[in-house]
């Protein structure tokens, strides 16, 4: 059986918080490390980590990000929401600590 990379959430946070808040939950002044729902966007982030670790294409992972907010969450497509879903899914490419190796 072979082992999978873990996921770094951390990091994950760290780009979510930094790039993503669709919601807007993070107040200016606040640290997502120190709230008690740090973890609101890691499913979403680790779907499109996982799905730009198995190749699929770029456009796909921000369609998906585009989606969670526009359909699941119901938020209003606003301007500029392409544009912040495409750094997140350029930090999640750029960052390759979000990856640990499962022997380490």
């Amino acid at each position: 059986m072979s082992k999978h990379p873990k996921i770094q959430l951390s990091k994950l946070r760290e780009i979510a918080w930094s790039l993503w808040d669709p919601i807007g939950l993070l107040t200016h002044d606040s640290d997502w490390a120190s709230t008690g729902f740090a973890d609101e966007y890691d499913t979403y982030l680790i779907k499109v980590a996982g799905m730009l670790r198995n190749g699929e294409p770029l456009d796909d992972a921000v369609e998906y990000l585009i989606r969670i907010e526009t359909e699941h969450m119901g938020l209003t497509e606003v301007s500029g929401i392409r544009e912040r879903a495409e750094r997140v899914v350029e930090a999640l490419i750029s960052d390759h600590s979000i990856w640990r190796d499962p022997k380490s």
